[in-house]
């Protein structure tokens, strides 16, 4: 007779806590980073600053940001040899989360302390994978396109960089702070699926490279990180206001998924987007197409009213980025670029009191069977 769980459960674990943590969590209607709200930490920190205050517990000293941020900026260049054979990867049709989650595999290979487990060789290790994953991305950018890679500026941030490295211009300040916030609503939120994947592969005390690649790989779903770029695809093929007002009413009487709303926790609205709607109103009209902005409150206002569904952090994201110039098939990976933050804090924080992951599955096949050969099946 097979083992009874009780309480066993199926569809995604929905509301089983499978840890403590100390990282970030959803009270009440907001989310907060190491006791800290996002709406204070987006109006006054950097993402430099935050990523410090995730794996620290704790915001740093002017002194410590400082060498902290030197230290991110020594390592967001990629070695030559690596460039290589990230050159060798193919481009045409693949999806930039693939070539991404190959990339990352890839890099450990160059790196002299891929297999030492020590906190001080994973610290460093942390370092090196989040300065290099905004390089990654817009590296994937200039070689899809035939473009030489930018080696970026070491004394400017992740954000101004991601900026440089994909256009080889000096970007817009106000665009770079706008950025820069982004990076810091997307750095962490609860055990999301990504998060969780990262967690359980580091519970095994495999590699952090390799953690990583099973986030990435989690991320890339569409049901997780995918769902900002589904959310521009259907606004560009919406296209203009007027079809704005009738496409959500058809949309709502068939039935149709909106991309973008609805949250698994959030029940009173998901405070990023409250932040994103407002940079998405100001960077439409700063870039002199605020009908992309008109045209997501419209849709934001009819689901509130008629379906009582608030918008989560992709819906606005997908505008913000898209008016940054930045190519609609790199917001999921930007969102990486951002998340490994968090990912690794999770790592660390597994490692501090782990245990292996190995939960049990609820039975509900068949028993008794006996074997019989082929012939007399």
């Amino acid at each position: 007779m097979a083992e009874v769980f009780e309480g066993a459960v199926d569809r995604g674990l929905e509301g089983i806590v499978a840890c403590t943590t100390k990282i970030s969590f959803i009270v009440d209607a907001t989310l907060n980073y190491r006791g800290y709200t996002i709406e204070d930490l987006a109006a006054h920190s950097t993402f430099e600053e935050t990523i410090f205050l995730l794996w620290n517990d704790r915001l740093p000293k002017k002194d410590e940001l400082e060498k902290f941020k030197r230290a991110l900026g020594a390592e967001m260049a990629l070695d030559p040899a690596f460039v290589k054979v990230l050159k060798e990867i193919p481009t045409k049709g693949v999806h930039p989360m693939a070539w991404l989650r190959t990339a990352v595999s890839a890099m450990a290979l160059w790196d002299k302390e891929a297999q030492d487990s020590s906190q001080e060789a994973n610290e460093r290790k942390a370092i090196r994978l989040t300065a290099k994953m905004g390089s990654l991305v817009t590296a994937f950018e200039r070689i899809r396109t035939g473009k030489d890679i930018i080696a970026p500026n070491p004394s400017k941030s992740l954000a101004w960089n991601f900026f440089y490295t994909l256009t080889g211009q000096e970007p817009d300040a106000e665009m770079v702070r706008m950025f820069d916030v982004c990076l810091i609503l997307h750095a962490d939120h609860e055990l999301n699926c990504s998060a969780f994947a990262m967690r359980v592969t580091a519970s095994s005390l495999s590699d952090i490279y390799s953690a990583a690649v099973s986030a990435i790989s989690a991320l890339k779903g569409p049901l997780h990180g995918g769902a900002n770029e589904q959310v521009m695809v259907m606004l560009k093929d919406i296209g203009t206001m007027d079809r704005a007002r009738t496409w959500v009413k058809e949309a709502l009487e068939n039935k149709q998924k909106v991309m973008g709303f609805g949250h698994r926790v959030y029940k009173n609205g998901d405070p990023r987007a409250k932040i994103l709607r407002q940079m998405s109103e100001q960077l439409t009209k700063k870039i002199g197409q605020p009908h992309w902005y008109e045209m997501s409150a419209l849709i934001d206002d009819t689901m509130q009213g008629e379906k009582g569904l608030l918008p989560n952090v992709d819906f606005y994201s997908a505008t913000v980025y898209y008016s940054m110039g930045i190519p609609i098939d790199l917001f999921t990976p930007i969102f990486a670029a951002s998340r490994v933050s968090g990912w690794i804090a999770h790592a660390f924080e597994q490692w501090t009191n782990n245990r292996i992951y190995r939960p049990r599955g609820k039975w509900a096949g068949r028993e008794g069977l006996t074997w019989v050969p082929a012939e007399k099946r």
